[in-house]
């Protein structure tokens, strides 16, 4: 599952265990193909229960996107700890994804 959060929720929701963050947008259509790709990973038994899945619209909560310096969308952060330990920008073919997914969970 892939939760929406907003800028008041970034911290809680990401600064803990690993979490991949979508900067995304309603009007993107690369960030609307992103979407059957993360919701099968969300529910892949090898990271739903170890990686928190979320999304982050940037015409609603901005705040986070300019902290981030998110210039492109789909932006994807994966944090560990609350540290940036991936940074990709554009649509990815889901092995790209699972590969820096593995090295954050390694």
């Amino acid at each position: 599952m892939i939760k929406e959060i907003h800028d008041q929720d970034f911290a809680k929701e990401t600064d803990t265990g690993i979490a991949v963050i979508d900067f995304r947008a309603d009007w993107c259509p690369p960030c609307r193909m992103m979407d059957p790709i993360l919701k099968s990973l969300s529910e892949d038994p090898a990271y739903k229960d170890q990686v928190n899945f979320v999304s982050l619209n940037i015409d609603h909560d901005q705040a986070t996107a300019s902290q981030f310096q998110v210039q492109g969308i789909p932006t994807f952060l994966i944090k560990k700890d609350g540290q940036v330990v991936s940074h990709m920008v554009g649509a990815r073919p889901k092995p790209d994804f699972e590969a820096e997914l593995k090295k954050a969970l390694a």
